[in-house]
């Protein structure tokens, strides 16, 4: 009797997962359903929604190198930004110039202290990137940390100029 009751709670437990609906898509991550995560155990990816529908399916990603600075011995910093279309229909983007990221390094505060554009020239030259589905595009920068103070954290963000939406953060330490 007790088997069969513990397993129709368990049922109805899982039923109301299944059920329940959100009442607007949102800017961050969604979570896989229990179905989806039995079904694919080992894909990680989590498609976040935006506002602007042409963006939808594309996730970025960023990676600093190294994450820890010793500013003794570091005078660049490695900035590799990927974007991966996790879509199953193909996404453009259309660029002014030929500026297609923006690198800023922020302190704490949120001031701003060094911008990757303040060293490279922009011309106009207009483009357009299409991100096929399952493609990745990779950005790789260097950005001065001459700026930077031991024994703080500081602040990468990488966004593209033209799409506002498509920004991404991590803080990192300096260390003397």
């Amino acid at each position: 009797m007790k088997r069969r009751i513990v397993s129709l709670l368990l049922i109805l437990f899982m039923a109301g997962g299944i059920f329940g609906q959100d009442a607007a898509p949102t800017a961050t991550p969604r979570r896989r359903g229990w179905l989806g995560r039995i079904l694919h155990p080992f894909s990680p990816e989590v498609v976040p929604q935006y506002k602007d529908p042409k963006l939808r399916g594309l996730a970025l990603d960023l990676q600093i190198t190294p994450q820890t600075i010793k500013l003794s011995e570091v005078r660049q910093l490695g900035i590799k930004v990927t974007l991966a279309n996790l879509s199953k229909r193909p996404v453009a983007l259309d660029f002014p110039t030929n500026q297609r990221i923006e690198i800023y390094l922020t302190n704490s505060a949120g001031d701003i202290l060094a911008k990757w554009s303040d060293n490279h020239a922009i011309a106009d030259k207009p483009a357009t990137i299409l991100v096929n589905p399952q493609e990745r595009i990779e950005y790789s920068e260097t950005i001065s940390t001459r700026e930077l103070a031991p024994n703080k954290v500081f602040i990468a963000e990488v966004f593209f100029p033209q799409y506002p939406e498509l920004r991404i953060r991590q803080k990192f330490l300096a260390v003397p």
